[in-house]
């Protein structure tokens, strides 16, 4: 471990995450091209912890355990607004990030979605990135209602509605960056 990574309390092990499994109950996609380079995409949101200086309905992004990959285990807060009113939503994740490929990937271990998974994808395409963001999971532990409320509430309401809303902004910011860069 690097010294900068032993002050920072980051380990050396970043979480092995598997693509989401698509013979779930519940999968979920958003996609966008942004007009940007794929570095600038993944970058702006593989910086979680900025997501709340960008985004509106972000409370809040905190590590509570950095790997040495940029992930870690991290809690994350949004609101889901209707109309004027914004409900609150939380949720714990392992984090994985790997910059080769590149991709972000997060397990739930913690809120409604636990047992969500989730990836980040970028493929370049013309014009700029082809971002794509996958949720699978099989719906809460909950008795009689787990899969109803999964498939047409949880997922199609505030999964859909928060990531949405998530990668639109995030292409903003990532937008307006790759102009600066550019120089245009």
């Amino acid at each position: 471990m690097t010294q900068a990574h032993a002050r920072s309390g980051a380990t050396d092990t970043p979480f092995a995450l598997d693509a989401p499994r698509r013979d779930r109950l519940v999968i979920t996609v958003d996609e966008l091209i942004v007009r940007a380079p794929v570095r600038e995409i993944f970058t702006v949101a593989a910086a979680v912890e900025e997501w709340p200086a960008h985004l509106a309905h972000y409370r809040h992004v905190r590590f509570l355990e950095r790997r040495s990959d940029g992930g870690g285990i991290v809690d994350m807060s949004a609101n889901r607004p209707f109309g004027v009113v914004g409900w609150p939503t939380w949720w714990r994740s392992q984090m994985a990030v790997n910059t080769a490929t590149p991709w972000i990937r997060f397990h739930h271990i913690g809120g409604v979605t636990t047992g969500m998974d989730v990836e980040w994808s970028f493929t370049p395409v013309e014009g700029g990135t082809l971002t794509r963001i996958v949720h699978t999971w099989n719906g809460p532990d909950w008795p009689l209602i787990a899969s109803f409320a999964a498939r047409e509430v949880i997922a199609p309401v505030f999964v859909h509605g928060i990531a949405s809303r998530t990668l639109a902004g995030l292409a903003v910011v990532a937008e307006r960056q790759a102009q600066r860069v550019g120089g245009h």
